[in-house]
């Protein structure tokens, strides 16, 4: 199976390194500065698994001329757009297309710019940074991959898919319920996310002041009504997990969401808060502290939109 890649940052990157140096079909799309600082340096991975340097095969734009047999997105979310432009001559009648991206938004923009047909779902749980020399620095042993078709069905590509990704230096798991897994993830981040940037500190930091427990709570339950409302399935003891996570004094747990916020760079505003509020207005549901925080990361990206409102395309125009 070909393997094509899109992005070469911390999550892809990693990924997609540990499966070329399993000796899988794995190429990269990226920009020309990207490309060229891979094919000299290779992609330099710190790991608490062991740190390794891996030569792969990078490609631009311009450089693609046939389809692959699965392709993987793993730019931002703002990105996605320009992705899929760049990466469309990849796509062809029986190509598989995933993403590492979170929500649910980008499953139905790739429907829409190729066919629903050609979309799966993709879940991964990765701790992990580019850093100022292009390196990826993997922070915790927890490198997981959960994909599998949105309908649950055992097709023939998913598969393949499944065996390639099988004993590549990761934990990989084929899904038959990969949407849940989808909505449980997205519960997670768009709680943690939102306490984070209302609360503006860890976890931690929010529980230990006057009210933090109720506003964490109160955004918790925001978030499981607009996901149930919306067709998320989430069983009643995952919902009590996340509480406990969320809940915890001691943590210092913050979401990359808010890392970014406080970095001042471009964050996933509409794609973790933004559309989740969106539904949830859809449904009839009130979700006055998510439109708080979505608010206020409009804020932010508004003050950047300067610099980020026109994503660089993966090859030279």
């Amino acid at each position: 199976m070909r393997l094509l890649i899109v992005g070469a940052g911390a999550t892809g990157a990693f990924f997609g390194a540990r499966l070329a140096q399993a000796g899988r079909d794995v190429s990269f799309l990226v920009r020309p500065a990207r490309a060229e600082q891979i094919r000299k340096d290779g992609l330099r991975i710190l790991s608490p698994h062991g740190d390794f340097t891996q030569a792969a095969t990078v490609l631009t734009r311009d450089q693609l001329t046939a389809p692959f047999n699965a392709v993987l997105v793993t730019v931002k979310a703002y990105a996605l757009d320009q992705a899929l432009d760049d990466m469309a001559p990849a796509v062809g009648p029986n190509t598989l297309l995933l993403s590492t991206l979170n929500g649910m938004k980008h499953l139905d923009r790739m429907a829409e710019r190729f066919s629903p047909a050609h979309v799966g779902g993709c879940v991964c749980k990765i701790e992990s940074t580019v850093d100022d020399q292009g390196r990826i620095v993997q922070f915790s042993k927890i490198n997981d991959m959960i994909y599998g078709e949105l309908d649950g069905q055992d097709s023939e590509r998913i598969r393949r898919l499944d065996a390639v990704m099988q004993g590549a230096g990761f934990d990989a798991r084929l899904s038959k319920d990969i949407r849940r897994t989808l909505w449980e993830k997205w519960t997670l981040l768009a709680s943690l996310g939102s306490i984070n940037c209302l609360g503006r500190g860890t976890i931690g930091e929010v529980v230990n002041t006057t009210g933090g427990l109720e506003l964490i709570e109160h955004i918790l339950s925001e978030v499981v009504s607009s996901v149930r409302a919306n067709g998320g399935e989430l069983d009643d003891a995952y919902v009590q997990s996340i509480q406990r996570m969320l809940t915890n004094p001691n943590s210092k747990q913050t979401s990359s969401m808010y890392r970014d916020l406080q970095a001042g760079s471009a964050v996933e505003a509409e794609q973790i808060v933004g559309d989740l509020v969106a539904r949830a207005h859809d449904k009839g549901v009130a979700v006055p502290l998510l439109q708080a925080a979505y608010t206020q990361l409009q804020v932010h990206q508004n003050r950047l939109r300067p610099r980020s409102a026109a994503p660089t395309p993966l090859a030279k125009d």
